[in-house]
């Protein structure tokens, strides 16, 4: 079996789950956030450092590792696993929102996707087939079905298209998914009209995937929309497959999407704040670079157990970002990466408790301070 999803608990209030993924590279204990390594590297971190902080999954991108460095040098390494030094978990996602993305630089048809490269110019054309096969290369534990992400906002007629083109896209995925090894998941879009994604939802689920990812949320829209969604999909979700919230990782986005059901999250968010000096702690957003902390020996949070936080000063940490020093990114990198792990952690053993109902209403509020910021 490729995936197996155990469901351990449930709150009594909420629809916050506490259970064990399991795949062949090990067990990821949810709900969990995976830190984002693009193109095969979580930037500025090591492996063992992500081994650190307990890290059992970690998410790849089709798209940029298709473009470099080619999924065929990937192949004959023995898989993504071993091209990149990785012993626990893996996903692969499409790479549909970063073509979406792309603008006037591609094309959209019901085959597939044409798009111009981002690094040289080149023409490519990609569809449900070819991304299959694609990530079939790679080898993560779960793959991620070809899917269109409208943008937002999009008209109910746009996402409609959207919705009826990501089942069709998914279908011919799922028959062309040959590896009995690899999980893989269908994505739910509908943007922020309920109907679709109920139609969405019980469009795929028919096809029997082996999860189900939440998808073109966090693309712009009010965070309450995205919640609204969330708890639109919560009560028709197979209670014992795994849910997967794709694009969320700022601590408060991370709590609600628990309180909905969610098992699993990815972003860039906490890497990409950290490499321009913003850090997450307990009393929310630190922008380390600012003037304020020239002189500042305290460590980026008093609460925090990493060894960051053990062993650095903010006065230090900003005069390596300022200085243009790798250093500070990893160290800035490293700090938020582990205040996420513990802030999940904290979650599971909550729910573990049979209390989450509780933990939620005392930490929503600490956690709204990250509201205003991007999601």
């Amino acid at each position: 079996m490729s995936i197996a999803y155990n469901l351990i608990t449930k709150c009594p209030e909420t629809g916050a789950r506490l259970g064990v993924l399991k795949t062949a590279h090990g067990s990821v204990q949810t709900p969990a956030f995976m830190p984002v390594a693009t193109q095969g590297s979580v930037k500025t971190i090591t492996s063992p450092e992500l081994e650190q902080m307990q890290t059992g999954m970690i998410l790849g991108n089709c798209y940029h590792l298709y473009l470099r460095p080619g999924v065929e040098i990937i192949a004959r390494s023995g898989g993504l696993h071993k091209f990149i030094n990785w012993r626990n978990g893996i996903i692969t996602d499409s790479g549909g929102f970063q073509i979406f993305s792309l603008g006037g630089m591609r094309k959209i048809d019901d085959n597939g996707v044409t798009f111009t490269s981002h690094i040289d110019g080149s023409a490519h054309y990609l569809t449900p087939e070819r991304v299959t096969r694609v990530q079939n290369m790679l080898g993560a534990d779960i793959a991620m079905v070809l899917d269109h992400c409208p943008a937002y906002p999009s008209s109910y007629e746009e996402v409609l298209r959207a919705v009826e083109r990501t089942t069709r896209w998914a279908w011919r995925c799922r028959q062309a998914h040959l590896r009995t090894d690899q999980a893989q998941f269908a994505v739910i879009q509908g943007g922020v009209y309920a109907d679709l994604r109920l139609r969405s939802a019980k469009d795929l689920m028919a096809m029997d995937f082996h999860g189900y990812a939440v998808g073109g949320l966090s693309v712009g829209e009010p965070k309450d929309l995205m919640y609204e969604a969330l708890d639109t999909l919560g009560p028709i979700l197979p209670e014992h497959k795994p849910r997967y919230l794709m694009g969320v990782g700022s601590p408060d986005a991370l709590l609600e999407g628990v309180k909905r059901g969610i098992d699993i999250f990815d972003c860039v968010l906490p890497t990409r704040i950290a490499r321009n000096g913003r850090v997450m702690t307990a009393d929310g957003y630190l922008t380390i670079r600012n003037a304020v902390y020239a002189a500042d020996l305290s460590p980026l949070d008093e609460r925090c157990a990493c060894p960051v936080c053990r062993g650095y000063s903010r006065a230090y940490i900003r005069h390596l970002l300022n200085a243009g020093e790798i250093s500070g990114m990893r160290l800035t990198t490293y700090h938020n990466l582990f205040y996420l792990a513990a802030l999940m952690e904290e979650i599971r053993q909550a729910i573990a408790r049979g209390d989450f109902g509780r933990y939620y209403r005392e930490k929503s509020p600490i956690l709204k301070k990250y509201y205003g910021g991007v999601v």
